[in-house]
């Protein structure tokens, strides 16, 4: 093991697909999809509106890759692009080939307790380890989700990203932070969730 989980997100993260329209992130570059890949869904239908269809042009930063690389982290893609992140998105930020988690039937699948479809996977996946999981989605009921089901010793930080500007350096700052401290091996204080600290099996709010 090579450090504590990163779960990684693309749409909100490293595209911001909210940026205002029309105007390019600053240290951004336009990627544009191949008709054939920008305009499918993404998933089964029933699943959270912005995320069903893939954008024929995405905003990437080249700078990310080598951030992500520095944290210290095992990266693994969280998205619902799945393994296509490594043909469309690795390349353009220097990423190697990385590991991605197949969401299978969860696959943009809203849930009646208001989980968000990736935090199960996610957790099971993890297996117990420490993780940090980088999205635009998470909500008061994934905290708790996560809180009570994350059955192991690692600390857990959801990092919340703002859609409209994506990872900043607060974000990596933040990032680097939790796996140099609470997400070493070893540690024992039970899993973190999204800034606060939780007995295990025991849930709580954000």
């Amino acid at each position: 093991m090579s450090g504590p989980l990163l779960f990684l997100d693309v749409d909100g993260p490293l595209n911001p697909y909210a940026a205002e329209p029309g105007k390019r992130p600053v240290g951004y570059a336009a990627v544009r999809l191949p008709p054939d890949q920008g305009s499918g869904l993404a998933g089964e239908s029933g699943g959270r509106p912005r995320s069903r269809a893939r954008p024929a042009q995405l905003w990437l930063s080249p700078g990310h890759g080598p951030a992500l690389l520095a944290l210290g982290y095992e990266l693994c893609w969280a998205t619902a692009w799945m393994d296509d992140a490594n043909r469309w998105i690795g390349p353009v930020l220097g990423l190697p080939r990385l590991p991605f988690v197949d969401f299978g039937d969860a696959l943009l699948r809203e849930r009646p307790d208001g989980v968000h479809w990736k935090a199960e996977p996610l957790v099971r996946y993890a297996g117990g380890r420490a993780f940090a999981w980088v999205d635009d989605e998470q909500g008061e009921a994934d905290h708790a989700y996560v809180a009570a089901t994350h059955g192991g010793p690692g600390a857990v930080l959801l990092h919340h990203v703002n859609p409209r500007i994506g990872l900043r350096e607060a974000d990596f700052t933040a990032l680097a932070a939790f796996a140099a401290s609470d997400a070493r091996p070893g540690t024992s204080a039970g899993p973190r969730v999204g800034g606060r600290r939780y007995g295990l099996g025991r849930s709580g709010g954000s």
